[in-house]
């Protein structure tokens, strides 16, 4: 079925179901290792590009394909491709991308173990990389090198909320031939599409709102064609870093309802913000649907909506925020994020504690920030839930 003309949740729904050939309404799980030829040479064919067909699912399967093919529909890509987790995706990309010799700059902001990926493993292969705020062009211009191949981006920012102008890096770094790449993971293409905004190409945890269950850990990546087939046919291949079928059946059945989730999502994240805002025993809220965010209009111009993520910080530093996290009934203490369950973390502590304390604050990591990611459950119950644990702390 073509679903270009369609809109945002019927391509959610039926983007992929060419993959399907079965008469199953739901795609059954290809959990198989291998593929059977009809001859010889129709393997030869397969093996070698002449003809279409799957072979081995480390190189292809029936639910990746469909999950390929949705995630490219979503994004407006060219192409897609399905990885084990969401760091690999990222590692796939920048492995597809770079070269020994290259350089790249970071934001600051960035998941902490795209940080370690940065600044641990990819100087090992001759690949350096600088760190500063990427929705800064004055700084990111300072920064270049004759060498510099690639920005790498993240908005909005994990976990400062921190968001980036992507139409106006991605007009920037094409005017200077550097591929722009952007973490989606905090807005899922529901509510904001990088590609269309003029960068080449994008990554997700799909663990986080794609799956949107808890239940499977995933990565996607969408961009260009022949980005997205250096991927395919040498990374993915030769690393290993594959999706499983199961994997990729759960992110499928996720996607269908992600539009009805991240609506709910938002509309509860607008009202714990606001809650969280006129709260005595906060210091401060990070939520870009917020006025007082310092790039609200940013985020408005180029978001649906602001998203399901809040950052906070309870007045007494990190005892007082650790008091509230563990007097919380109804949020659940725990890393991850885009459930339907709200989970609360301690990002220095918990999520971004193999990040150093001097890059945890240049990014705005605080000691006592809280990172929130509001789920779909009753926006009251939460608030009552986070009022009675902020009045104990």
């Amino acid at each position: 079925m073509t679903t270009e003309s369609h809109g945002f949740t019927t391509r959610a729904v039926h983007a992929g179901d060419e993959a399907n050939h079965s008469r199953a309404v739901a795609t059954p799980i290809y959990q198989t290792a291998t593929f059977a030829f009809e001859s010889a040479g129709e393997g030869a064919d397969m093996f070698s590009g002449r003809a279409p067909g799957h072979v081995y699912t480390r190189w292809s399967n029936p639910n990746v394909a469909e999950l390929d093919a949705k995630i490219a529909a979503l994004e407006g890509a060219d192409d897609a491709i399905s990885a084990a987790s969401g760091m690999a995706a990222v590692s796939t990309v920048l492995l597809a991308a770079l070269h020994a010799g290259d350089h790249c700059l970071v934001d600051s902001g960035c998941y902490s173990a795209t940080n370690t990926l940065f600044t641990q493993e990819l100087p090992r292969l001759g690949i350096t990389a600088d760190f500063l705020d990427t929705g800064d062009l004055d700084a990111v211009e300072a920064a270049l090198r004759p060498n510099t191949r690639l920005i790498y981006t993240e908005t909005p920012g994990n976990p400062t909320l921190k968001i980036v102008d992507l139409a106006a890096l991605a007009g920037f770094a094409r005017a200077r031939a550097i591929l722009t790449v952007c973490d989606n993971t905090f807005a899922s293409p529901y509510l904001q599409r990088p590609i269309e905004l003029g960068i080449d190409a994008v990554v997700h945890s799909a663990t986080k709102y794609l799956g949107g269950h808890g239940d499977a850990i995933a990565g996607v990546a969408a961009g260009p064609a022949g980005l997205m087939a250096r991927c395919r046919t040498r990374v993915l291949r030769d690393f290993g870093g594959v999706m499983s079928p199961m994997t990729a059946f759960l992110i499928n059945r996720g996607i269908p309802t992600l539009a009805l989730r991240m609506e709910r999502h938002c509309d509860n994240a607008e009202r714990v913000a606001a809650f969280l805002a006129s709260h005595p025993a906060v210091a401060w809220v990070s939520y870009p649907g917020l006025p007082d965010h310092p790039r609200h209009a940013v985020a408005a111009r180029q978001m649906r909506r602001f998203g399901g993520m809040i950052a906070f910080e309870v007045r007494g530093g990190v005892p007082a925020g650790a008091a509230v996290m563990n007097a919380v009934r109804l949020c659940t203490l725990a890393v991850s994020l885009g459930d339907v369950r709200t989970l609360i973390a301690h990002p220095a502590s918990m999520t971004h504690s193999t990040v150093s304390s001097d890059a945890r604050e240049r990014a705005g990591i605080t000691d006592g920030l809280i990172r929130l990611s509001v789920g779909i459950e009753d926006a009251d119950d939460l608030i009552e839930d986070l009022d009675q644990a902020l009045r104990g702390s």
